[in-house]
């Protein structure tokens, strides 16, 4: 099942600059364990250290929040997950 992951151009540190990466899945969670073993570095911008998402990060399931349950939600051959860094500030 072939899902279209889009990163959110603050996270490309993380994905060597790579915007859209193509994993297989058949729920976000999946979806995301599969992003992390193709970017290991986008694990420690992604996940807590219990599994879970950190809090700053959104997740859309074609462009549909996915909250609350995110990493449980499941997807569908041909969806697409965007994932965005909520930016705080002042």
């Amino acid at each position: 099942m072939s899902i279209k992951v889009n990163i959110h151009s603050t996270l490309a540190y993380y994905t060597n600059g790579q915007a859209v990466v193509e994993v297989d899945g058949s729920t976000v969670g999946q979806c995301l364990n599969e992003l992390v073993k193709k970017l290991p570095e986008t694990k420690k911008v992604l996940f807590d250290k219990g599994g879970g998402l950190h809090n700053y990060i959104e997740v859309y399931i074609n462009q549909e929040s996915a909250y609350p349950d995110e990493l449980a939600k499941p997807v569908n051959d041909g969806d697409e997950l965007d994932i965005f860094l909520i930016l705080a500030g002042g």
